[in-house]
C-alpha cells in the first residue's frame, strides 16, 4: 500500500514538472494524489528519498533545475 501511495506521488510531481515546468509544492502534490496532509506527503517523500529516488518540491531552493536535477 505505501509503495502504491508513493509512485502515485512520484508520476503526479513528475506530471506537475512537465506542465507548469517548475517542481510542485507539497500542497499541490497532496491536491494531486488525493490526500488531506501536506505532511503525509512530506513523509512518503522521505521513504522514496530512502529508497533513492529524490522528488524536487517548491518551497525550498536547492539551486539545482526542477528537470534534469542538476
Amino acid at each position: 500500500m505505501r509503495y502504491e501511495q508513493q509512485e502515485r506521488i512520484l508520476r503526479a510531481a513528475r506530471e506537475i514538472v512537465v506542465e507548469s515546468g517548475e517542481p510542485p509544492t507539497m500542497r499541490e502534490l497532496a491536491d494531486a494524489v488525493g490526500l488531506s496532509s501536506a505532511s503525509t506527503v512530506a513523509y512518503h517523500l522521505q521513504r522514496l528519498r530512502e529508497r533513492g529516488l529524490s522528488v524536487e518540491t517548491r518551497g525550498r531552493s536547492t539551486g539545482r533545475c526542477p528537470l534534469c536535477g542538476r
